[in-house]
Parts: C-alpha cells; sequence; structure tokens
C-alpha cells in the first residue's frame, strides 16, 4: 500500500461528519445490513439480541465506536503510516471469535452505510478511502488478537 494521503484523510474525515449527521438512523441501516448478511452477529453484538431496535441507544454508541475507530485509523495512516489497535480491543475481538468472513461482512456494511449518508458524493476514491482506512484498522485487531 502507498503512502495514505491527505485527501483520503480528508475524504474519510467530511463522510464520517455526514454519517454522524444522521447518527440514529446510518446506525439503524448499518446493524441491518450486518444481521441481513451474518444472521449470527447477533451473538456478537449483545445489544442485537432482540434484533435492531431503533430505541436502543447502544446501537448508535457501538456505531459511532465503530466509524469513529476506521476514522481515526485513517489519521494514522497520514499521520504515522501504520495502525495500531489495542491490546484490550483485540482481546474481546478474539473472546467473541470473529472471523474474517465477520470482518468482511462488517466492512460491506459500513461502505454501504457510508455511501448512504453521503448521498452523490459517493465515489470510488471516497470508498477506496475508507476501505483502506477499514481494512489497515482490521488488519491492526487481527494482529492485537494473536
Amino acid at each position: 500500500m502507498g503512502a495514505f494521503t491527505e485527501k483520503q484523510e480528508a475524504l474519510v474525515n467530511s463522510s464520517w461528519e455526514a454519517f454522524k449527521g444522521n447518527l440514529s438512523r446510518h446506525s439503524v441501516t448499518f446493524f441491518t445490513l450486518i444481521l441481513e448478511k451474518e444472521p449470527e452477529a447477533k451473538n456478537i453484538f449483545s445489544f442485537l439480541h432482540n434484533g435492531v431496535d431503533p430505541n436502543n441507544p447502544k446501537i448508535a454508541e457501538h456505531a459511532e465506536k465503530l466509524f469513529g475507530l476506521v476514522r481515526d485509523s485513517a489519521v494514522q495512516l497520514k499521520t504515522k503510516g501504520t495502525v495500531v489497535a489495542d491490546a484490550k480491543l483485540g482481546s474481546v475481538h478474539a473472546e467473541k471469535k470473529v472471523t474474517d468472513a465477520q470482518f468482511a461482512v462488517v466492512k460491506e456494511a459500513l461502505l454501504k452505510t457510508i455511501k448512504e449518508a453521503v448521498g452523490d458524493k459517493w465515489n470510488e476514491e471516497l470508498s477506496n478511502a475508507w476501505e483502506i482506512a477499514y481494512d489497515e484498522m482490521a488488519a491492526a485487531i487481527k494482529k492485537a488478537m494473536a
């Protein structure tokens, strides 16, 4: 991977703001997409045991945290050239036995949610910036899981 550019970081940051602009709706979209692809995700995300309840504040809290981690990964990539996940994040994912396939489902849902959040501003360059940031974050978490 080449260096993460200032423009890529700016794209992730601006679309992160669009996501947060309607956090409740986008969070519901995100977790609904995950459960459609991976119904067993209810066992990973304790707040999804009864499905995606838009009135459950944990849904928006967790989505904001996850999308924020990807945004932070973009910042780390721009400033340091690498992403480091803390050991606790790795241990939580290891404890839940999160698989590569599940990381892929989350990535797909994340990209579709960002696409919805930014509307007609969505393009290949924006998608690529989020993909790189997510992939590097996921790799750092997987490393911390070992």
